[in-house]
């Protein structure tokens, strides 16, 4: 009935007039006169009927072709809006889904059936101009600057022009430019409001505004579907049409209910709105035979290589440590390159060898025992030559490394780390099967160790510094500086759990006179001898510092005042038991104590440490007086000139404050 409508019904009365016409012509003739007539113009007849049907299937085969153009029209603009999505690979299969759920809600709404192919249509270009915004803003993980957010406004006006030449049947280039106008006049770029935004283009802008909701983006996660649809209600009004985004609402649970087989599962973790996603990716149409997924996957790889590397450089900018860096590098290379485990190895200062620093994954603890000589191994090659290693034997770093147990990984990648041509490393990520690792894998690991090599080589000095800084040159203890610091935390994490805390202040008797009579050299090494003989003695948590000069400080936790004080008899006792052999002779060292407890001694670092520091010189006065005179005088002495009426302080270092 619809071809005889469409072909046919126009024809009928030709019919009619046509039959009515030959009755009676036969009958004003005679049956033998029609039949002799009829004979007379079958010929002409029958090439008229060819005629009729030649036109006819050179009308059908136009139709075709009108068919076949558009859809050649519709498979070009579907691919280019597909290369558009893999491109941008954050927001996998978007343009599909705005295409799915806006064709659906333009037919809940009474569209015609060319308006619905231009909502359609629009769906698949709606992004099109983000070709001019540049790759950092699109994965940018922070707020954008006015600068970047102008740039990002010009991409619907961008898309409306690059499809403006193209001479679409039905409304597609207002659809684009108008998809993030808001209802209250507010959006952009024309700043349209209510009704004067095309009805296509609100539809977009609402399924458009759902799925970005329901889906992670480098700014933040995605939410569940619940609170996306609420999100929707709150809008209506302001940003959104509240017609359609009721009438969206309504026609989700009939989405819900087609349970379309879902094209590709997207991988979903907590709070990544798993629930939205998982239901409505489940409406996709399958993708369609023979479409070249494999293109889309090289486009959209590209542009998470660029993601993943801007990222990077962008969080190494911010890292200070070794640690901080490896931990950095080793959370984003998984992005691209697939690994069992990862680890970063080092050149050991002034040996040829390098060590591994830090480590992650599968067999980690193994990797860190690692201590390869350079050329040896997949890591000492690598670094020596400076060349990159693919696919490498990994049980090879092992058996060089002399480390026991049996490794299961089996394949090997590693870049050297070059910076100012000095070779300061190596970045290696392990497989646990054979061969796990192509070309490409190694280009982009190259291109990490570009960047990375720079950052270990500055936090290598930072932490060397850092170090530096903390720590005592001559005696390799900790300095005032880091005691103050770790005292300071010590006494806030005591004052926290209620628990004691001691502090104990050591010095050397006669230190003076071994420098006087023996030479800086030799009394260097009476402190290097009472640091090792204070730091032996501690446990693992507590901590031995030289304050200055002839100065020690022991941080005791968890240790009341009796232990403290059993703990500084014991000390003095171990130093008191005999000459200390220091090179050029062997020197007595005797050391004078004092013992400071929290809280009944003081609440602060400062205090406990004056309170430990005047016993200490009370001790320092007895100790003395208890002393043979024969030993007192064979002391040297220093006379120190004193002004008539001045009042003699025990000696103090520069700054320290007296109890």
């Amino acid at each position: 009935m619809a071809v005889w409508n469409a072909d046919f019904l126009w024809t009928a009365p030709g019919y009619v007039v046509g039959a009515a016409a030959a009755a009676a012509f036969v009958s004003a003739l005679g049956h033998v006169s029609a039949i002799v007539l009829l004979l007379a113009v079958a010929v002409p007849a029958l090439l008229t009927y060819r005629s009729y049907h030649v036109y006819f299937e050179r009308l059908a085969d136009e139709q075709r072709q009108v068919r076949e153009v558009s859809d050649l029209h519709l498979a070009t603009v579907e691919a280019l809006a597909a290369a558009i999505d893999a491109k941008d690979n954050a927001f996998t299969q978007h343009v599909r889904r705005v295409e799915r759920l806006a064709g659906r809600l333009a037919q809940a709404l009474g569209m015609s059936e060319s308006e619905i192919r231009g909502v359609k249509t629009a769906a698949l270009l709606h992004d099109i101009g983000k070709l001019a915004v540049p790759e950092y803003i699109l994965s940018k993980p922070g707020p954008l600057t006015a600068e970047e957010f102008a740039r990002v406004q010009a991409h619907p006006r961008v898309g409306a022009e690059i499809i403006s030449n193209v001479p679409f049947p039905y409304p597609v280039v207002p659809l684009v430019r108008s998809h993030h106008e808001r209802w209250d006049g507010s959006g952009y770029p024309d700043g349209l409001a209510g009704e004067d935004i095309p009805l296509g283009a609100r539809v977009i802008s609402v399924v458009d505004y759902y799925d970005a909701l329901t889906c992670d983006r480098p700014y933040r996660r995605a939410v569940p579907e619940a609170v996306a649809l609420a999100t929707l209600q709150d809008e209506a009004g302001r940003a959104l049409d509240p017609r359609v985004v009721g009438a969206f609402i309504a026609l989700m649970p009939e989405l819900i209910a087609e349970g379309v087989p879902e094209a590709e599962p997207r991988a979903q973790g907590p709070g990544t709105g798993a629930t939205a996603m998982g239901t409505l990716q489940r409406t996709l149409p399958p993708p369609r035979a023979g479409e070249p997924r494999h293109v889309f996957d090289d486009i959209a790889r590209a542009h998470r290589e660029l993601y993943v590397l801007y990222e990077i450089a962008q969080s190494m900018g911010r890292s200070l440590g070794v640690a901080d860096t490896f931990t950095l590098v080793a959370s984003r290379l998984g992005a691209l390159v697939p690994y069992s485990a990862c680890a970063l190895f080092l050149k050991v200062e002034g040996a040829s060898s390098v060590r591994c620093a830090e480590a992650s994954g599968v067999d980690a603890a193994m990797l860190r025992e690692l201590l390869l000589p350079l050329g040896a191994g997949n890591v000492g090659w690598a670094v020596r030559e400076r060349q990159a290693l693919l696919n490498g034997e990994a049980g090879l770093d092992f058996v060089v490394g002399e480390v026991a147990g049996e490794s299961r990984l089996r394949a090997a990648l590693v870049t050297p780390l070059a910076f100012n041509d000095e070779c300061i490393g190596a970045l290696a990520v392990y497989h646990a099967e054979t061969d796990a690792f192509k070309a490409e894998h190694q280009r982009f690991l190259e291109r990490v160790g570009e960047q990375a090599a720079a950052v270990i080589y500055h936090s290598m000095l930072f932490e060397r510094t850092r170090e530096d800084s903390l720590s005592d040159l001559v005696t390799g203890l900790p300095n005032a500086r880091f005691l103050k610091m770790h005292a300071s935390t010590e006494i806030a994490r005591s004052r926290r759990g209620n628990r004691p805390l001691s502090l104990i202040v050591f010095d050397l008797d006669e230190f003076k006179g071994i420098n006087d009579q023996y030479g800086h050299p030799t009394g260097d090494a009476a402190l290097k001898s009472v640091a090792q003989l204070l730091a032996g003695a501690l446990r693992p948590y507590d901590v031995c510092a030289r304050y200055a000069g002839d100065e020690f400080v022991i941080v005791l936790g968890d240790c009341d005042a009796a232990e403290a004080e059993a703990k500084r008899r014991e000390l003095q006792l171990a130093a008191d038991r005999g000459p200390v052999d220091l090179g050029v002779a062997r020197v007595p060292l005797r050391l004078s104590a004092g013992c400071a407890t929290f809280p009944s001694d003081g609440e602060d670092y400062q205090s406990l440490l004056a309170r430990a520091d005047h016993r200490m010189y009370q001790d320092k006065a007895g100790r003395r007086d208890r002393r043979p005179r024969s030993e007192l005088s064979s002391s040297r002495s220093v006379a120190i000139p004193v002004m008539p009426g001045t009042a003699v302080a025990p000696a103090t270092m520069p700054g320290r404050d007296v109890a």
